[in-house]
């Protein structure tokens, strides 16, 4: 990896990710299980948790990267747009830099959705074990 590579991933947030949110960390806030209530606070419909960008993030990481023994050592997102069931997600990334002395790559990402919609953008650094 070095620095300017770029990486595009695509992801859907589906039924099973929101349900199995909701399962697994037990987070019941109406803004994300009650559409009426999302709505009154003028949302389309439920927001997504925003953390479920955070596991795609993840999975870019541990799955995506060129190599595999890395791991995230920080991660930084900003949400700027509300995600819904069933949005449809694009991915970008660039290596911002590559601190060798380290082992530290830093990454800037950004999701979209259609029609080019930044929703979320942020850093993380992987360090390379």
């Amino acid at each position: 990896m070095k620095k300017g590579d770029t990486f595009q991933h695509s992801f859907k947030v589906t039924e099973d990710i929101y349900k199995g949110f909701i399962d697994i960390f037990k987070d019941r806030n109406p803004l994300h299980t009650d559409a009426v209530f999302a709505k009154q606070k003028g949302f389309a419909g439920q927001v997504m948790f925003g953390n479920i960008l955070n596991g795609f993030i993840s999975y870019f990481a541990g799955e995506c990267l060129p190599i595999k023994n890395v791991m995230i050592v920080s991660q930084e997102i900003k949400y700027s747009k509300p995600v819904y069931l069933n949005d449809e997600l694009e991915f970008y990334a660039q290596i911002a830099d590559v601190f060798e002395s380290v082992k530290l790559v830093e990454i800037k990402y950004h999701f979209e959705k259609s029609p080019k919609v930044k929703v979320a953008q942020g850093k993380i650094q992987i360090g390379i074990i």
